[in-house]
């Protein structure tokens, strides 16, 4: 179908559903069923697949297709401005993105746009504002919380560093900035480090974890760090193993960003300090649903907040907390 008959399609939908939601009259054809084009930054990660179990959740509550397809690695802007192109191409009724560079997508999503396919951005922030509504953790805030929580965790004095997570992601950039504005509020707290970056990779930010604090290892093998934070789960587990490789695990606050089953065993064990947490089966969710009431003529909020907590060993089993540690995805996602 053509993106002009697509148009009018959902033109009929809204007038359809303005007046009560009649049945087609009799010898005309049935609303196109919409399909909805999910890109996530990346495929691999807990917190993607919990994204997806979220969109599968809403397309099958509110009787509509998905269609869920990302980039490899984080770092691959174009294998994401080319899923982009070609949903546009192909004429998908709306897109729901995930962008992995500020920068980079903004010229794609204004041509969906342009070419009447309605963007819903989520997880992270788009330069501009071409596009339908944002759905999202308050990142600052993650950030910040992260932050308050180690300055307390240290009792308010102690020195920590920051590995970022990599150049052109407005989420972790967010998340960053917050835990520097807790630093800042801070005056016993010295920041050693904050202009390091991780990288998307695993292995790569092992590496970066491991040149980053044998800076600060001293000649009897301890460590002169005594507080860290990292803004993802890809950096939060490379900063772990490292610490665990080295015999610190435990003896430094460290605080991160995320769960997976890894990570959680940390925070149970004492080796994680304490996890920020979004809700990424919420956003999931209320990506697709944000879109489909667009794409259906209901009126949507132009920036959702999905939430975000801060667990640790004290809270870890409370049902809320819990629920986002390690929630369950069987029922949506097939193992």
């Amino acid at each position: 179908m053509s993106s002009v008959g697509r148009l009018a399609v959902m033109v009929a939908i809204g007038m359809g559903l303005a007046c009560g939601g009649r049945e087609p009259a009799e010898g005309t054809k049935a609303p196109a069923r919409l399909t909805v084009a999910v890109i996530p930054k990346g495929t691999s990660h807990v917190f993607w697949q919990s994204i997806h179990a979220g969109a599968i959740k809403a397309s099958r509550e509110l009787d509509v297709d998905i269609v869920w397809r990302g980039p490899l690695r984080e770092d691959d802007r174009d294998a994401q401005v080319t899923e982009v192109e070609g949903f546009v191409s192909r004429g998908a009724s709306g897109i729901v993105l995930a962008p992995l560079d500020d920068s980079a997508l903004v010229a794609p999503v204004a041509n969906a746009m342009a070419r009447k396919i309605p963007v819903v951005i989520f997880d992270s922030g788009l330069k501009g504002d071409d596009y339908v509504s944002f759905v999202a953790t308050d990142n600052r805030k993650g950030g910040r919380l992260g932050g308050e929580h180690l300055v307390k965790a240290l009792g308010g004095k102690g020195k920590v560093v920051l590995l970022r997570h990599a150049e052109g992601h407005d989420s972790t950039n967010q998340r960053e900035e917050g835990f520097l504005e807790a630093m800042r509020a801070a005056p016993g707290i010295e920041v050693l480090s904050a202009n390091q970056y991780g990288g998307v990779d695993i292995e790569e930010a092992y590496k970066k974890s491991e040149a980053l604090l044998s800076r600060y290892k001293r000649p009897d093998g301890s460590l002169a760090v005594d507080g860290i934070f990292t803004p993802n789960e890809s950096s939060t587990f490379a900063m772990l193993r490292v610490l665990q490789a080295s015999g610190w695990a435990g003896k430094v606050k460290f605080v991160g960003f995320d769960a997976s089953d890894n990570l959680v065993a940390a925070l149970r064990k004492g080796d994680i300090e304490a996890l920020v947490l979004q809700d990424p089966v919420r956003m999931g969710y209320l990506g697709v649903a944000t879109m489909v009431s667009h794409l259906r003529g209901q009126p949507v909020e132009r920036r959702i907040d999905t939430g975000v907590q801060v667990a640790s060993h004290a809270n870890m089993d409370e049902p809320a907390i819990k629920e986002l540690l390690q929630p369950d995805l069987s029922q949506w996602l097939k193992q």
